[in-house]
């Protein structure tokens, strides 16, 4: 029997059961009838609740210096956090931010959780803020939120920084002073503290309400917006997905995770653990080929029920399977559920991660992705079915979907308990952000499907901000092309920008991978060309960048996704000569 052939490995997915009202006006409002599960919008109390039935267990775990596993429990971790909790009720004002520069960690995760019992603003930060330059990102943020205190991982760069970013009063947690000129509060001295009353006094006045996080958007078209969350938006959010695909992910089983906590997505993995009792191994790792021997190590080490990753990362996962057999047999042995997220996948990866579940289990595994942005504290939309098709799922219990037809494609607005509080100090992006039924504006679209059966689920299909005019009144769907340009040039280009608005026709910046070939892109763009077609989709000419994106120049944000006005300002002499009449030799023309 051919892989393709073979069933799925049973996952406890919720039903698809929708109410949907079609509008005269084309519009489409629906939702899932599954009622979300009871759940404490005080996100500290379930938090609590776990603690206590889990004391011995194993809540969190990252490698030490020499690689060996540091494990701490869950009844440790409820000490550390409330002697945190209470160094924090002696030094930072309720209300104020505490910023986070770290990696993740479990002194990471302390001080997270500890901010929630304090009243304190969780304020986590992106690490690529602190790389040397003009801290441009860092500055902004920080004036944004004014914060009281700041937890740093001990770096060089983090400790420059901070003292050229921070006023003097701002007062600094570390668990190394080495590179700091200021006070520290040094983590072995909190830690040591006891635990009064007033962490009692505290927990008892949580209003699950109020701001409890302030988290960054990605900055993919400027400088990041400061997003403001509760703890009640957080509590739907997990209790959210929970429904959705919990069950089949063993949220409460062993975890092995490398998302960033101080992205949205990243942070809901922590707080998914934490409320299921699960075990949490910290993955130093990421999906880049100087790290990824790293989450092939623990992955080989750990066998997991769920996954998640970007398509580059499979990919080079996939590539490790064909030549390690060990690593192979252990990722399939218990997995359940893999999501992917941040791209579409290639078929190829697909069914080589298919085939090989195959050779191990005898099934095919599940495959998910979602859609949900930092405004919606993580995803809030994932497929919760077995399906082939990728795409963006339905609603999970409590959001409601509104779809206004653009074309022969709908934008998409979201509404539930898990929207953001806003944007901080905002007015004019708060006013801009909801509609009068208090959907959030996404900005985004989307495709159905299919168009006779909602319950087949949504395709992403583009952002409108990406959305550009040719000089001729063509319209470019920017999103949707750069997608499946990614997809035909997917064996030689690693990202790419398209160029541009108010031209003649359509160029490409590519970088390309080790051993891309001129000649294969060129001949894939033909093909490309020939089965699209049009000038909205048709590219003309390309060149093959030498420099990578600069993080520092904000031509890649905090995600790791491209700016792409950015890219187009910063290499302008690039960008002109695309459309030279006679350009030079590093533009290839597609013939």
């Amino acid at each position: 029997m051919s892989f393709k052939e073979a069933p799925f490995r049973d996952a406890e997915f919720m039903a698809v059961d929708l109410s949907i009202d079609e509008r005269p006006d084309g519009s489409i409002i629906f939702e899932s009838v599954i009622p979300m599960p009871d759940y404490d919008k005080n996100f500290v109390r379930t938090i609590l609740s776990t603690v206590e039935t889990n004391k011995e267990a194993i809540a969190l775990a990252e490698r030490n210096a020499a690689g060996d596993w540091v494990k701490v429990s869950y009844g440790d971790l409820k000490k550390r956090i409330f002697s945190m909790t209470q160094w924090m009720l002696e030094n930072i004002p309720r209300g104020r931010a505490l910023m986070v520069l770290s990696e993740n960690s479990i002194d990471t995760a302390i001080v997270n959780f500890a901010c929630y019992c304090a009243g304190v603003i969780h304020t986590p930060i992106s690490p690529s803020f602190a790389l040397p330059g003009d801290y441009a990102r860092f500055k902004h943020v920080a004036n944004l939120t004014t914060p009281a205190g700041i937890f740093s991982a001990s770096h060089k760069n983090f400790a420059t920084s901070i003292e050229n970013v921070l006023s003097e009063d701002v007062k600094i947690i570390t668990a190394n002073d080495e590179f700091f000129h200021r006070p520290t509060a040094m983590l072995k001295d909190i830690y040591a503290l006891e635990a009064d009353e007033k962490v009692n006094i505290a927990l008892d006045a949580i209003d699950p309400e109020a701001v409890s996080t302030y988290m960054m958007t990605s900055g993919s078209t400027g400088l990041p917006k400061v997003v403001t969350l509760s703890l009640a938006a957080l509590a739907a959010n997990s209790a959210q997905t929970y429904a959705a695909v919990g069950r089949a992910a063993g949220w409460d089983d062993e975890m092995v995770d490398w998302l960033p906590w101080h992205h949205a997505a990243g942070l809901s993995v922590l707080r998914s653990s934490m409320v299921c009792g699960g075990s949490l191994y910290i993955d130093a790792g990421k999906p880049i080929p100087t790290l990824i021997d790293e989450t092939i190590k623990n992955l080989t080490e750990i066998p997991v029920c769920y996954f998640n990753n970007v398509p580059s990362g499979y990919a080079m996962l996939v590539n490790a399977m064909e030549q390690n057999a060990e690593f192979k047999k252990s990722f399939f042995k218990k997995m359940r559920l893999m999501l992917f997220g941040g791209a579409g996948l290639a078929q190829s990866v697909y069914d080589r991660l298919q085939e090989m579940a195959y050779e191990e289990t005898g099934h095919r595994i599940h495959m998910t992705t979602g859609y949900g942005m930092t405004e919606t504290v993580s995803g809030c939309m994932t497929i919760h079915y077995p399906t082939q098709k990728v795409g963006i799922g339905l609603p999970c219990p409590g959001v409601t979907v509104k779809l206004l037809p653009v074309e022969d494609r709908y934008e998409i607005r979201l509404k539930g308990p898990n929207l953001m509080n806003g944007y901080l100090n905002n007015p004019e992006k708060n006013a801009e952000a909801f509609d009068g039924e208090g959907f959030y504006k996404t900005g985004d679209l989307v495709r159905l499907i299919n168009p006779d059966d909602l319950s087949e689920g949504l395709a992403f299909s583009g952002r409108l901000a990406e959305e550009f005019k040719l000089l001729n009144g063509s319209w470019v769907y920017g999103g949707e092309l750069r997608s499946n340009l990614l997809k035909a040039l997917a064996e030689d280009v690693a990202e790419l920008v398209i160029c541009d608005a108010n031209r003649p026709y359509l160029t490409l910046m590519v970088w390309p991978k080790a051993g891309a070939s001129e000649e294969r892109i060129s001949a894939s763009l033909v093909t490309f060309n020939t089965q699209i077609g049009g000038a909205s989709t048709t590219i003309k000419r390309f060149t093959m960048l030498t420099t990578p994106p600069d993080m520092s120049a904000h031509e890649v944000s905090d995600k790791g996704t491209i700016n792409r006005r950015a890219v187009l300002s910063n290499r302008q002499d690039i960008l002109e000569a695309l459309y030279e009449d006679s350009p030079p030799p590093t533009v290839h023309i597609v013939t």
